[in-house]
């Protein structure tokens, strides 16, 4: 069995080949940066050479805990920094904007968090700086670099299941919003920072749309002040569909995170171990069960990673490989786009209570 997810495993693999490889700086040493970007950069051998934070404490305190040997006194130092190609910002969404664009007027290509703007008319004029600049800007949307994810997709796109036909996200969890300051205080919360993940990986296997429905609700007593319920459904136009039911205050400690993908030839169906404890989590699962290939029922793929922090070296070496060899990356901002017009047309569903066209 497991010479059959070879081929799988190949595609489903994060690799920066040593001619990829430009010094990065980051620009932030929050908690994500942490434990997420410095682990998978440095898993792969990525050079980060220095960071940059508001609270310089912190920032010591973080490039101490990975072997980072720079700490930058403001934001202008890092940009000066002449041996610094790649900038990976990893700050609130509303500071992001002003960092790209002087990263941008100061040469460097960049990594962006999602989403890339909280308005679209914003993250289409970073994309279009970079452009006139020659420079490439990428989006932190990891969850398509998972290895589950990775290899669900590579099945699909292997014909393993025939045709896909449906695609769903069924996460149940309490999410402790309290970590996130900003975030408690957004009207906008569970779609715009974290089905925007799913919706994500929804495009990378299905595609876009062609019209969505949501509805979305808060809990009585509930800390965070924007929406934490959500279900949202997508139509496209050869006929799939895609269903998204996401809580965060479950309040029975059964949690459940689990995606599946279905066709005329079979079905994909696994879990994100992370978030059933997160940010502690537990293993990933995959199976398939193919009429195509020789699975003999459900199979089990043999999942490796874990979302944080493997999947977190993906963006990076997608916008590495593209300023090496010109092949635009996956999480593109120009593709990113399309991910954020598509959050953006199941609020505008959510706030008429009908169904939206892209």
């Amino acid at each position: 069995m497991l010479e059959l997810f070879t081929p799988i495993a190949d595609q489903a693999r994060i690799s920066v080949p040593v001619e990829h490889r430009r010094p990065i700086a980051v620009v932030g040493a929050g908690a994500i940066v942490d434990v997420a970007h410095l682990p998978a950069y440095r898993a792969h051998g990525l050079t980060v050479r220095g960071l940059y934070d508001l609270d310089r404490d912190r920032a010591r305190d973080v490039a101490a805990r990975h072997g980072v040997e720079r700490v930058y006194t403001s934001l202008e130092e890092l940009l000066a920094d002449e041996e610094v190609a790649v900038v990976d910002i990893a700050v609130v969404p509303t500071a992001q904007s002003a960092i790209a664009r002087a990263a941008l007027a100061a040469g460097k290509h960049l990594l962006c968090q999602k989403p890339l703007a909280p308005e679209q008319a914003e993250a289409r004029e970073i994309v279009a700086l970079a452009e006139r600049a020659g420079r490439h800007v990428a989006v932190n949307q990891q969850l398509r670099w998972d290895e589950g994810i990775a290899a669900a997709r590579a099945m699909v796109r292997a014909g393993w299941i025939g045709t896909p036909t449906a695609m769903s996200f069924t996460v149940d969890i309490s999410t402790d919003w309290s970590d996130w300051s900003w975030l408690v205080r957004s009207e906008r919360l569970e779609i715009m920072y974290h089905s925007i993940h799913y919706l994500d990986a929804i495009r990378s296997i299905l595609g876009d749309p062609v019209r969505v429905f949501a509805a979305a609700s808060r809990t009585p007593g509930q800390v965070a002040a924007g929406e934490t319920r959500t279900m949202s459904t997508l139509l496209f136009e050869n006929g799939a569909r895609a269903l998204l039911h996401v809580n965060h205050e479950n309040r029975t400690g059964d949690p459940r995170a689990e995606f599946r993908i279905d066709g005329d030839g079979g079905a994909i169906r696994g879990t994100l171990g992370l978030l059933y404890d997160y940010p502690h989590g537990r293993p990933d699962t995959l199976e398939v069960n193919s009429a195509v290939a020789p699975t003999d029922g459900w199979a089990p793929y043999p999942v490796t990673e874990r979302w944080i922090p493997g999947a977190f070296a993906g963006p990076m070496a997608g916008l590495l490989r593209w300023i090496a060899e010109g092949t635009e990356s996956p999480t593109c901002g120009r593709d990113n786009l399309g991910t954020l017009a598509l959050v953006q047309a199941l609020y505008d569903s959510i706030e008429s209570g009908e169904a939206r066209p892209l």
